[in-house]
């Protein structure tokens, strides 16, 4: 795992827009008429050019910005079998949100998130049993971001995928526990593969995030229910090096109220038993930048590095580097600089839409913004 041993790095959450020419071929590919040739060609091109502008941005470990996904979990509907849509599922999830303010996220909804996409994104029912068939893809993803970053190490490329309990619901297998162990032992695969392509692995799992912001019942069954997607990814983790490991958690809604976000002061004992090497988590956001307080009285485990957002997915307002560099000292100043790397919230497109919420040349100039702010943390701190 990458640690700051001579300056505070940078890096980000994963998901960046895809140029218009992979989306095109996206949408002829799901509509089973694209020519798999350019597909193939249109993928790698723009993988060789995202991981460029990382590195012109500044940004130390870098990824493939997940662009041959269709989304950061709707992805999993072509690597897994035993699975069916469901179009037309809601964001029932989100019900007391938007119930608190209808009017806002009637509006948001038509046109953010999943507005504009290549693809559709239906809710997946899981109707038999599953397996992982994705290998295909999966090489050519790896393949695609080897060739563009070159000889470069685990600790300075990463690549994503989902949280077991991201991939959708149970209608087959007779227990909630029996079904997350299938889709555990499924996953294991890719996340095996990535390891052993030479990349860091990031697991990216806002749904256990919601089970604290949104689940039903008292505390102890949310912590019972939370329990229970830990323990699944940790089953995908078997044999997987803590180091070589990344977790990724968010909150599902990027720009909004988002008053039923848990505190991360709910979720850290939790998120600090999954066998991850690192953690990243909202911290520029209004709503969270106060959670590096929660340091104050925890403890990381030995080797545990922290990814706190210092620039946030949510607003197109590009934040100054002395406020990225004030947020990155508090937290090197609770934790220990080495155990810290500059980071993003959330993903800038977590589904391959043609209108991403962030414009994509505002990404790049949060990205240089992160750069610059980690070089004034480093005078700071060194």
């Amino acid at each position: 795992m990458q640690h700051s041993t001579d300056r505070i790095h940078t890096t980000h959450v994963g998901s960046l827009a895809r140029p218009a020419a992979l989306l095109d071929q996206m949408r002829s590919r799901a509509a089973g008429q694209g020519d798999p040739g350019q597909f193939a060609k249109a993928h790698r091109d723009a993988v060789a050019d995202v991981v460029t502008r990382q590195r012109a941005a500044g940004i130390d470990v870098v990824n493939d910005g997940e662009l041959s996904k269709t989304g950061f979990f709707a992805y999993i509907g072509q690597r897994l079998s035993g699975f069916e849509p469901r179009p037309g599922g809601t964001l029932d999830k989100f019900a007391p949100e938007v119930s608190q303010f209808p009017e806002y996220y009637e509006e948001y909804f038509k046109g953010a998130m999943t507005g504009g996409m290549a693809v559709p994104a239906p809710t997946l029912a899981c109707t038999g049993p599953v397996a992982y068939v994705g290998a295909g893809q999966l090489r050519a993803d790896l393949a695609a971001l080897r060739e563009a970053v070159g000889d470069a190490g685990a600790d300075e490329a990463f690549a994503c995928a989902v949280a077991p309990s991201g991939v959708g619901g149970n209608e087959f297998y007779g227990s909630e526990q029996e079904y997350l162990d299938a889709v555990a032992d499924a996953l294991h695969e890719e996340y095996e593969a990535i390891v052993t392509a030479g990349f860091t692995l990031q697991i990216d799992d806002p749904f256990l995030t919601e089970e604290f912001s949104y689940g039903t019942g008292s505390r102890e069954q949310k912590l019972a229910n939370a329990q229970r997607y830990v323990a699944a990814i940790n089953r995908s983790l078997h044999g997987i090096p803590r180091e070589r490991v990344r977790l990724h958690t968010c909150y599902g809604i990027n720009e909004g109220p988002r008053l039923h976000d848990a505190p991360l002061a709910d979720l850290i004992e939790t998120l600090l038993t999954i066998n991850a090497g690192a953690l990243s988590f909202e911290a520029a956001n209004p709503r969270h930048e106060h959670c590096y307080h929660v340091f104050e009285s925890v403890t990381l485990p030995p080797g545990t590095v922290l990814l706190p957002g210092v620039i946030s997915h949510a607003t197109n307002i590009v934040e100054h580097p002395d406020t990225i560099a004030d947020r990155i000292v508090r937290f090197a100043e609770l934790v220990g600089r080495e155990n810290v790397v500059a980071s993003a919230d959330c993903g800038f497109s977590s589904q391959a839409t043609y209108t991403p919420e962030i414009h994509p040349k505002i990404v790049w100039a949060k990205f240089e913004a992160l750069a610059e702010g980690a070089r004034r943390a480093t005078a700071r701190l060194w």
